[in-house]
């Protein structure tokens, strides 16, 4: 058992652990339904269900652009574990509203769980990286670290595939059951005070807050250039995901339980590197193999364009079914491509969050990842916003997968500045 793994026997972070999975696993869950049912039954033109993909990924992203100060005020002032219990008690509330949206097949019910469930992520989200520095040793916050994202990736799969292949009525009783359960997993969390002696007050101005929590990060050259980096790597994730269920339905042919085994293949990939990138450094926290990672990840986008433009549909028009995609003579290319994209993104960004919890004292990691999550939901937003306009003014979606490549050389730019910055 590689050290690492040993975490998962530990109280001071299997719960924490779970709670995560868990959480990951209904968010994943609801929001690729919704986007499903949108897609397959209630949309039928192109622009539209890219239309709808890209507001329901800004209005999750929304929140942590306006709330992301304040909650990493509180979790840094607060009790961590007190935090997560609060969450997770909302959490089941907001799954009630997203249950009804599915049954009712209502868009704006669906839309307004979405956006509760990023307010839910935004408090939750510090609190996953900045606790793990109070639970865990130095040496063993890396390797922390990549269980968390590898866990929230198969959380991710695991929620993506099952969503493809049931119903709504029974996604709309699962995701109330499993909401269930991580109010369950999030009691057991340990305590985790606040470990500055002083408590500051709260600034409840979310703009001045935001402002000021920024500007205090981002003064430091190395949380900057990280900052900078896992910004553009959840950008060219939101365009990604964004891009996953049109390009199915309307390149690849295919139906909603092969848009499911796009997700999966993403999210197995992402949990492959994050655990990968951890082996390789030896759990130090370094830069060194992201420059070449996130290159990669852009080569494999290429091959995954020319991939799907000489793709062969069925010649009646009907949409592949998974068993006749799985046997499509390009089913294997596009496999690897979207694996490639998936391991090579997990290897360039676990790094980079080990590099928030790791330079700053632990009584402010929670404001960093805060502030963090600011930056990198303000470039989702604009993620979001740009795949809207270039749809709207006719764009394919083959056309916008081209924009990966080339913020992937931006984002290599920033990794090996940061990497230079720390040696």
């Amino acid at each position: 058992m590689t050290p690492s793994i040993r975490l998962l026997a530990r109280r001071r972070f299997l719960p924490l652990f779970c709670t995560q999975f868990l959480g990951a696993f209904n968010d994943n869950l609801f929001k690729t339904a919704m986007v499903l049912v949108a897609t397959y039954g209630i949309y039928s033109n192109a622009e539209l269900e890219a239309g709808f993909s890209a507001l329901a990924t800004a209005l999750f992203t929304v929140p942590f652009f306006l709330l992301s100060a304040l909650s990493g005020q509180l979790a840094d002032t607060r009790d961590k574990a007190r935090i997560v219990r609060l969450v997770k008690t909302l959490e089941i509330a907001i799954m009630v509203v997203g249950a009804t949206g599915l049954l009712l097949k209502s868009i704006p019910v669906m839309l307004a769980a979405v956006l509760a469930m990023g307010v839910h992520s935004t408090f939750f989200g510090p609190i996953k990286y900045a606790i793990l520095p109070q639970h865990l040793e130095p040496d063993e916050v890396l390797g922390g670290t990549g269980l968390v994202e590898a866990g929230t990736y198969m959380a991710i799969l695991a929620g993506t595939i099952l969503a493809g292949f049931i119903e709504p009525r029974t996604v709309a009783m699962v995701v109330l059951g499993v909401a269930l359960l991580g109010w369950l997993a999030g009691r057991q969390v340990p305590a985790a005070p606040p470990m500055a002696g002083d408590l500051p007050k709260l600034d409840f101005h979310i703009v001045r807050s935001s402002i000021a929590l920024v500007s205090g990060t981002m003064h430091i050259p190395r949380l900057f250039l990280a900052i900078c980096s896992i910004s553009f790597f959840w950008t060219i994730g939101a365009v990604l995901i964004i891009e996953f269920p049109p390009l199915v339905k309307n390149v690849f042919t295919a139906d909603e339980q092969v848009a499911s085994l796009f997700l999966a293949i993403f999210s197995v990939g992402v949990a492959i590197g994050s655990v990968l990138i951890n082996r390789l450094l030896g759990g130090k926290v370094s830069a060194r193999f992201a420059p070449a990672s996130v290159v990669l990840m852009g080569g494999f986008v290429l091959f995954m364009y020319f991939v799907a433009s000489g793709w062969q549909g069925l010649p009646d028009g009907r949409l592949f079914g998974l068993a006749e995609f799985i046997h499509h003579p390009g089913a294997a290319m596009i496999s690897v491509a979207l694996l490639g994209v998936a391991i090579t993104g997990g290897m360039f960004v676990v790094p980079l969050y080990a590099f928030l919890t790791t330079t700053v004292p632990k009584d402010q990691t929670a404001r960093t990842v805060a502030a963090n999550n600011i930056v990198n939901s303000g470039a989702m937003v604009i993620g979001a916003v740009v795949v809207m306009a270039l749809t709207t003014i006719g764009a394919t979606v083959l056309q916008i997968l081209l924009l990966v490549p080339a913020m992937c050389l931006i984002a290599a730019w920033l990794a090996q500045k940061l990497h230079r910055a720390c040696d």
